[in-house]
């Protein structure tokens, strides 16, 4: 038996946990399916940038986003491959926040989330794997999801696939991957002592 929503959210990263929470904040019943149990993984970013944080800012959000554990970094130093030292500053960013938060991507999206349950509108689902998406004739209508219960089906009329690199929505729909050689990489580490 299938439910039914008005938007169904594949994937619950920044993208799909901000959706999900206009959506709702404006009356829209939707449901956000998240595969695991948590946001506990280690390949989430831990950087929210001024542009991010006036969005926060406009929906009501920031003062209470920035009451979390986090550190600021308004100067950032990097060496080109010539050896020179090249600083940036945020400091004169017109916006009043100047600075990156450094805060676990985790916590931005249990932040997100929890603000989006405020409204009566909005469902998370833990544990809920997108296997495939419901197609009615070429046309996209929900979801198929595996959760400890077992199978299940979202009904709804709009469907948005927020499930990442990997994503089963891409794929069940026959979307192309865009493939993208960013300029540079990036490594993440974290230090314990």
């Amino acid at each position: 038996m299938a439910s039914s929503v008005s938007c169904c959210i594949a994937g619950c990263g920044p993208a799909g946990a901000l959706v999900g929470y206009l959506l709702a904040r404006a009356g829209v019943p939707v449901v956000v399916l998240e595969k695991h149990s948590d946001f506990l993984r280690d390949f989430r970013g831990d950087t929210i940038h001024p542009s991010t944080l006036e969005i926060l800012d406009e929906l009501g959000l920031a003062d209470r986003f920035l009451s979390l554990p986090h550190s600021k970094v308004s100067k950032l130093s990097v060496r080109t491959t010539t050896g020179q030292k090249a600083v940036f500053s945020l400091e004169r960013l017109p916006t009043k926040f100047r600075f990156i938060a450094m805060v676990p991507q985790w916590d931005f999206l249990e932040f997100l989330t929890r603000e989006a349950t405020r409204f009566p509108t909005f469902r998370l689902v833990r544990n809920g794997e997108v296997t495939g998406l419901l197609d009615a004739g070429g046309v996209i209508r929900g979801v198929r999801y595996r959760d400890g219960a077992g199978e299940h089906e979202v009904e709804a009329p709009l469907t948005i696939g927020a499930d990442g690199r990997a994503s089963v929505t891409r794929h069940s729909a026959n979307l192309p991957q865009v493939q993208a050689a960013p300029p540079m990489d990036v490594l993440w580490f974290r230090l314990k002592s």
